[in-house]
């Protein structure tokens, strides 16, 4: 994959991502985590490779609607309510205001938010925002939901409480999550499996399988096991040369 002006941002990157998994890519700052992440959403364009979401070209599962996407900051309109924001791509979708309606509420109660429903953005902390731009992108019920670092501007008690979220999220809807991070804790905490990634260009390096029993919990951190997990990320890391993580 060749990316603005020659610079190759990801090459031989092969992987197979099955069906309710939460995947996570973790690597230096430039590997091509976030190319990969907008690849898969057909926000971009491969230069050669093939891609499929689903059995579809990534062109195919956006039209479908097949997948949702929060970003890094939670991208919020700031003079809609949080109801009004969760229920925009219903509009957009065409969604009749009842269903429009129906759906945001269930995701607000899904995320916690319900008795936020007529509040602002600019009237919830960091945290809450984010848990709405969660609710927007599960508001029509997409198949894969792509996160790029939400939690990465948030502090570290925030930010662990919403990995503690996100995995009831994803117990309870069983979507299938690619999650892009910089933190080597929150990857194994959260994931099935980690993806890590080279510097530029991005390669997979190695793929490592999170064995910890579910449901995980604010223990789980302290296990020897996730050590043994955090290790063999860090490791695979170091092998690849030139990273920076969040220990």
């Amino acid at each position: 994959m060749v990316f603005q002006a020659g610079t190759v941002a990801l090459k031989e990157a092969s992987l197979e991502i099955g069906s309710g998994e939460f995947i996570s890519l973790i690597g230096p700052s430039g590997c091509g985590k976030t190319t990969l992440l907008r690849l898969l959403a057909d926000l971009i364009q491969p230069t050669s490779g093939a891609i499929r979401v689903g059995g579809k070209t990534p062109q195919e599962a956006r039209k479908s609607r097949a997948y949702g996407y929060v970003f890094q900051a939670p991208t919020l309109m700031e003079w809609r309510t949080v109801l009004q924001n969760v229920m925009l791509p219903l509009e957009v979708m065409g969604f009749s205001p009842t269903e429009r309606r129906s759906r945001a509420e269930k995701m607000l109660t899904l995320v916690g938010l319900e008795k936020f429903a007529k509040n602002y953005p600019w009237q919830l902390s960091g945290g809450m925002q984010q848990r709405v731009s969660i609710a927007r992108a599960l508001a029509f019920d997409p198949q894969l939901l792509f996160m790029d670092e939400p939690f990465g501007a948030l502090d570290e008690i925030t930010r662990e409480n919403l990995n503690l979220e996100l995995l009831r999220l994803w117990r309870e809807t069983r979507k299938t999550i690619i999650f892009v991070t910089h933190s080597i804790p929150e990857a194994v905490f959260l994931s099935t499996r980690i993806v890590v990634m080279t510097p530029r260009p991005g390669k997979i390096e190695t793929v490592i399988p999170v064995d910890l029993p579910q449901p995980r919990g604010f223990e789980t951190r302290e296990t020897a096991r996730f050590f043994e997990i955090a290790t063999q990320v860090r490791e695979a890391l170091r092998k690849g040369h030139g990273f920076e993580v969040q220990e």
